[in-house]
């Protein structure tokens, strides 16, 4: 049996739902959608047993089509794209993948800490300002840099509070998350070796999150905390 990949029928379902995002067009189509959600899950399985191999993600999670449409001025009610989150396991290893398909090349990869929670962004900010030489080694690496290009995400202006607004590596400091990103194009997300490229690119962020998860379950002077 060959490899599950994700399927033209996919992307193809959802420019369909795009033009006609509603309820009445959704149940009538539901069969439709389980089919290829069902593709999906299988793609999405293989990802974490690739992931496995060199990695220990203890779940995935392959996020609802349904959207929360209560406090948003958006009300339609479908998303237009499958999502799907893979998570290492707890608490020595930090960090986190996610796959983004959705059509019109608009699919992604991501990896990094989406919403770091107070005391872990504190954490981050004062290892970066004690010492950064080797986070900047680690992302400015060619291999790393090559895959992931630079860190993308929310950041504050100015610096958080209690930080010197004009230290060395406030760059670093003011951001909110620390996330990167790899673009697909369609062609790109329904070729046989789309798995496969998303598998060896998840793979070099390994550096990155060897050091984050030694910074994020020890103190600053390097005692553990778990």
């Amino acid at each position: 049996m060959a490899n599950p990949k994700f399927s033209k029928e996919i992307l193809d379902f959802f420019n369909q739902l795009e033009k006609n995002n509603d309820r009445d067009w959704f149940n009538e189509h539901k069969k439709e959608f389980k089919s290829n959600e069902a593709k999906a899950k299988e793609a999405y399985k293989y990802i974490y047993e690739s992931l496995n191999n060199h990695d220990v993600v203890d779940n995935f999670k392959l996020f609802r089509i349904y959207r929360d449409v209560r406090f948003s001025k958006n009300k339609l009610p479908y998303k237009t794209h499958f999502g799907g989150s893979f998570h290492r396991k707890k608490p020595e290893l930090r960090g986190g993948y996610y796959v983004h398909i959705q059509p019109n090349n608009e699919s992604f990869i991501a990896t990094g800490f989406w919403e770091p929670n107070k005391d872990d962004l504190l954490r981050i900010r004062r290892e970066f300002e004690q010492d950064d030489n080797e986070i900047r080694g680690i992302v400015t690496d060619h291999k790393f840099k090559s895959v992931w290009g630079d860190f993308v995400g929310d950041e504050l202006k100015t610096a958080p509070r209690d930080f010197d607004k004009t230290h060395p590596a406030i760059d670093l400091i003011r951001k909110k998350q620390y996330i990167f990103t790899k673009k697909y194009t369609d062609k790109a997300v329904v070729s046989d070796n789309f798995i496969d490229d998303v598998n060896a690119s998840f793979k070099t962020v390994r550096p990155f999150f060897d050091y984050m998860s030694d910074v994020l379950t020890s103190n600053l002077n390097g005692e553990s905390i778990i």
